[in-house]
């Protein structure tokens, strides 16, 4: 462990083609070209591409790699990456190693399996990979993986990084717009900055493979609560047990290789539940090392015969699993735009950039919803340290006394009694907001940035980033509009400050967000309450929300339709699935299970009357064993029959798997559990959620 220690500074990005990697192997003129385009996004000329080409090519090589492959995220949600060797042959029939200019800019995989939306026809299924030089490469398994976008024949993007990329451009002309007013003539460029701490599951794999409901759905479709769960707490950030820490040693060393910036590991609430939480890094490759960080995640676990479970809820009844989004604004140099700054000019910059984001998050409160919005995330949401689907912002005590301040045009009595005349230096400074975050809060301020807790464990942080930092651009675009204009800077910035706090205040809420009572206060406030996918995913295709991401040429108007068709297709598909594999474990495993075990019961039932010494255990378990089957075989034939009648129209189907299917579930898995609790633990087919949560792994 020393050992590895002293060679972390060696190990980490040594499977990175990265910045430094570039300077050392090419030349000053060529490491020039490359930053400028990477600064200002220009297009690299093909002499300059292939000698970038050329020197990745040698470092792979080096490094073992035989392939390469462009490496993109479709819409899946998921990568995908298509490998070619490096071998072409000479005039003497000889094997060389080749990569050119070409071949690293741009790619042309089949795409005609990958889900579009309607974006592309059939007869148009070839798609296109672009480099992407603002992510560097790297050696995953044997190949060279180039970061590029994905886009159709006619242009389309079919991807989630090239959104990504255009609204982390917005959000940066919008924010620099805005400094040049505070004075600031030398920033040229705003990052997004995004950190996304992941939770997830660990089970033993042979138990695993006995639940056919964890192999095709990603979570337990049955499972009785255990006598125990995560009541005592005594797992969170507990000891780690040692094939876990193994696993987790394991997965650093992967990740630290591939320049992810892994830097906290411990365990969550729930039993065989942990976190691993990186270091932030811009939005773009923090998007490309998480879906990195998931994919390791899965590998690393089969290697330690475990398996890493990434569905927003694999067991009912404790904490589901999240991607805690932590989002912020930082300019080139490196400072914070949403740390509280100690000078009065510092913090009217920052509260002109909290006001923007407020605005934001209430008149885009449906779209981060709908960002969000899945089958899995549905179990998840408003449940055990969940956030509820009700959006809103967390504070805390000292940033709540300042905005209420403004409002009022009272005094700031946190700082000792002044009027806040914001941009002035009667300004007091405004300290950093030390309060513990609201773990029932979906939007929380934690100090110099924002952390969107909706966000589903298995999701790609891609969406709900472009919908910050889009968000960002607007409310950005519009102050600036009118601060330009204004004869007099101050009075204009803290009328305009004023005004849009008073007019959004109803999206701040520091206290629980599951007391009923908040749900009825939302509702009173007008804030939206989508409880279900279904009710969230229209908010895609509302004008307001289409016009926000065409204004600024994140997408286009069929882009986003695409995204809201795909999204209720696979809606549609993730419950039929369940439902198909439900019926499967039904009519195969757990009805003939508990069948045979009621006919034990009856036979020794029999036995016992016969000698004169009838069991109420056998006789009173024998009748509910025998209601409880046939309640669950008509529950089973009915989810059957509904399964065969879903509508044809892709949104009617959505809104039927809803309303039906997913009430069916829900009784068979009723009968189920209740069976599962009277019936011997050798005659059920299936391990147990205490086998699965408890196991000594």
């Amino acid at each position: 462990m020393i050992e590895e220690t002293r060679r972390l500074p060696e190990l980490f990005g040594s499977m990175v083609f990265h910045e430094q990697t570039m300077k050392e192997r090419l030349s000053p003129s060529c490491y020039k070209e490359w930053k400028k385009a990477v600064s200002d996004g220009t297009p690299l000329d093909i002499s300059t591409a292939n000698e970038i080409a050329e020197a990745m090519k040698q470092w792979a090589v080096e490094k073992g790699a035989t392939h390469y492959t462009h490496w993109f995220q479709p819409m899946t949600g998921f990568t995908a990456e298509k490998h070619d060797s490096f071998i072409q042959t000479d005039d003497g029939g000889r094997v060389v190693m080749e990569f050119s200019g070409k071949e690293l800019v741009r790619g042309e995989p089949d795409a005609s399996s990958f889900p579009s939306g309607g974006l592309r026809a059939t007869f148009e299924a070839r798609g296109y990979t672009a480099w992407d030089p603002s992510s560097f490469a790297f050696i995953k398994e044997g190949s060279l993986c180039i970061p590029t976008i994905f886009c159709s024949y006619s242009g389309h993007a079919l991807d989630k990084k090239t959104p990504l990329l255009r609204s982390m451009d917005a959000v940066s002309k919008a924010s620099v717009r805005i400094l040049r007013l505070f004075g600031d003539t030398t920033t040229k460029r705003v990052i997004a900055q995004v950190g996304p701490e992941q939770e997830y599951f660990l089970v033993d794999k042979d138990m695993y493979k006995k639940r056919e409901d964890l192999i095709m759905t990603g979570r337990t479709l049955f499972g009785a609560k255990p006598p125990r769960g995560q009541e005592l707490a005594d797992h969170y950030y507990g000891a780690i047990r040692p094939r876990v820490q193994a696993y987790m040693q394991d997965l650093d060393n992967e990740l630290w290789q591939l320049g992810v910036f892994s830097k906290t590991k411990h365990n969550e609430v729930a039993p065989s539940q942990h976190e691993m939480a990186p270091i932030y890094t811009d939005a773009n490759r923090a998007c490309d090392q998480n879906q990195i960080t998931m994919e390791m995640m899965k590998k690393v676990a089969d290697r330690h015969n475990l398996v890493c479970l990434l569905h927003e809820k694999p067991f009912a009844g404790v904490n589901g699993s999240g991607k805690h989004d932590n989002w912020s604004l930082s300019k080139d140099t490196g400072e914070n735009l949403f740390k509280p700054g100690s000078t009065p000019r510092e913090n009217a910059q920052f509260l002109l950039f909290l006001t923007a984001f407020l605005k934001g998050v209430d008149e885009y409160q449906d779209m981060l919803r709908a960002t969000v919005a899945t089958p899995g995330n549905d179990h998840r949401l408003g449940a055990q340290e969940a956030p509820p689907a009700v959006v809103s912002v967390y504070l805390g005590e000292e940033l709540s006394a300042v905005v209420d301040s403004i409002i009022n045009d009272t005094d700031y009595t946190n700082a000792g009694k002044r009027n806040l005349a914001i941009g002035v230096d009667t300004m007091p400074p405004i300290p950093m907001d030390n309060t513990d975050r609201n773990r029932t809060s979906p939007m929380a301020f934690t100090g110099n940035k924002f952390e969107f807790r909706m966000v589903g464990a298995s999701l790609s942080v891609s969406g709900p980033n472009i919908v910050l930092n889009t968000m960002m651009a607007e409310e950005l675009d519009q102050f600036a509009g009118e601060l330009e204009k204004a004869d007099d800077f101050h009075n204009a910035l803290h009328a305009l400050i004023r005004r849009e706090l008073t007019a959004h205040k109803r999206i701040i809420f520091d206290g629980n967000g599951y007391d009923e009572a908040w749900i009825e206060e939302a509702k009173r406030r007008g804030l939206s309450n989508n409880v279900s996918a279904v009710d969230a995913l229209p908010a895609y295709i509302t004008e307001k929300n289409i016009r926000l991401f065409t204004d600024h040429a994140i997408y286009t108007s069929d882009e986003v339709h695409a995204r809201y068709n795909i999204h209720v297709q696979n809606y549609t598909a993730t419950i039929s699935i369940e439902a198909r594999t439900m019926i499967d474990m039904l009519r195969k495993e757990i009805l003939p299970a508990v069948s045979s075990y009621g006919t034990t019961l009856c036979t020794g039932l029999e036995r016992r009357k016969a000698m004169g010494l009838p069991s109420k255990y056998e006789e009173n378990n024998a009748r509910n064993n025998c209601l409880l089957s046939n309640c669950l075989s008509d529950a089973c034939d009915q989810l059957e029959k509904d399964l065969r009648n879903i509508p044809a129209d892709p949104e009617e189907a959505m809104r039927y798997s809803r309303t039906v299917l997913v009430p069916d579930m829900d009784e068979c898995r009723s009968y189920a559990d209740e069976l599962e609790t009277i019936t011997s633990r050798d005659a059920w087919p299936i391990p147990v959620y205490s086998d699965l949560l408890f196991s000594e792994i």
